[in-house]
């Protein structure tokens, strides 16, 4: 019971979408690129160039020939850090209150994100 009440409630990932990460695992380690989508449920993230599975697809309307195409598939964000181009490094997303809301700040430097 827990277990489904936690995958319904996702975790809380520090990680967004359009944030600059980098790989620090796998085979696309020392990779940067752009988080393209999110999927907190699962904590996983798509980020761009990284990760290319080949799907096959069928014919349809906009894709009449069908075929093999190439796209990026979802890395678990534990394998992923924030890039911080200001120090030009990777750093952790921690929050702080500021008054009633809660924002995103580097953990080295304390820039809001």
């Amino acid at each position: 019971m827990l277990r489904k009440i936690k995958k319904e409630i996702g975790n809380k990932m520090r990680i967004k979408k359009g944030d600059n990460v980098v790989v620090i695992s796998g085979k696309y380690k020392g990779v940067k690129g752009k988080v393209l989508k999110s999927f907190p449920t699962q904590n996983k993230v798509i980020v761009e160039r990284v990760n290319f599975i080949k799907k096959h697809t069928r014919p349809t309307q906009q894709n009449p020939q069908g075929g093999i195409v190439e796209k990026e598939a979802p890395i678990h964000v534990s394998n992923v850090k924030l890039f911080n181009a200001k120090i030009n490094d990777v750093s952790r997303a921690v929050f702080k209150k500021a008054g009633d809301s809660r924002i995103r700040v580097c953990k080295k430097t304390g820039d809001e994100i």
